[in-house]
């Protein structure tokens, strides 16, 4: 199965969308739309073409037309966190290609062409950026396209800014556009705190041990193995952060078998001991 074409409904009317994130799902899906996404409060795994990354609170990224993606939530007792982001669609074709030729024109033109591989910017520059995708959300009209522009004017700007996909990602959907790795990624979401072995995942993945190993890191651009310690990590640094509970029970509650194992793989990915980590945010 190839990635799913998603038509974006617009209720205004309108060629520029806003809204509140409500989807809990992690649907492998298109659209020839621009997508921006301003993560606020939730955080989990961003599969964008090829790119697969960890997100955390204030994650803000824009996503060219028919790239695949998908969001995969961490969700604490099934559910979101209240209105946990915002989320704009606009056309290019609402923009028009005389109004993008002019010369004041020329940054956020290059934005759209980058944007083609998916761009992430700073945490600095999603909180900037905050009060104008509200802003978006809350009125209508020029008004609703002032909010619009302030945003692209932040990312144009930005000098924290980095592409996601791979130069040579193509738009083919093929291997990495099947339902196969959504289902991988999907269940690591869901069973991380558990033991899960490469059999058990082969299995989910419909493919031998061997061929499975090859067919993730050729997809995710590193091992099974590492991809779920990095997930269990990021999940370990957000109750560090919001939580009062005991780092042994954090280790144990995110997959980790023994806190040595935790310790070494935290500071493997986070550069620093998970206490050091916690001591940041007291």
């Amino acid at each position: 199965m190839i990635a799913e074409h998603e038509e974006i409904l617009y209720d205004d009317g309108g060629g520029f969308r806003a809204a509140y994130i409500n989807d809990t799902g992690g649907l492998w899906h298109f659209h020839p739309e621009y997508e921006i996404v301003l993560n606020i409060k939730s955080n989990g795994t961003r599969i964008i073409g090829d790119s697969v990354e960890l997100f955390d609170q204030y994650d803000m990224v824009i996503i060219g037309a028919n790239i695949p993606h998908c969001w995969n939530y961490y969700r604490p007792e099934n559910t979101l966190p209240d209105k946990p982001g915002v989320i704009l669609h606009f056309k290019l074709s609402s923009l028009g290609e005389g109004f993008l030729s002019q010369h004041e024109m020329h940054c956020f033109k290059e934005l759209l062409e980058i944007a083609e591989r998916g761009i992430a910017f700073s945490v600095d520059d999603a909180k900037k950026a905050e009060k104008f995708f509200l802003h978006m959300i809350n009125n209508k009209g020029i008004d609703k396209m002032i909010g619009f522009f302030n945003i692209i004017k932040i990312m144009c700007g930005s000098d924290k800014r980095g592409c996601l996909c791979s130069e040579n990602y193509k738009l083919a959907f093929d291997e990495r556009g099947n339902k196969r790795m959504t289902d991988v990624y999907a269940y690591i979401r869901d069973n991380y705190y558990k033991s899960i072995s490469l059999g058990k995942i082969s299995k989910i993945a419909r493919m031998n041990p061997t061929a499975f190993s090859r067919y993730f890191k050729e997809n995710c651009g590193v091992c099974f193995v590492e991809y779920l310690n990095r997930v269990r990590t990021n999940k370990a640094g957000y109750l560090l952060r919001e939580t009062e509970y005991l780092v042994n029970d954090i280790a144990s509650e995110c997959g980790f078998t023994s806190i040595s194992n935790f310790n070494k793989h935290f500071r493997k990915n986070e550069g620093i001991a998970p206490r050091d980590y916690r001591t940041q945010f007291k």
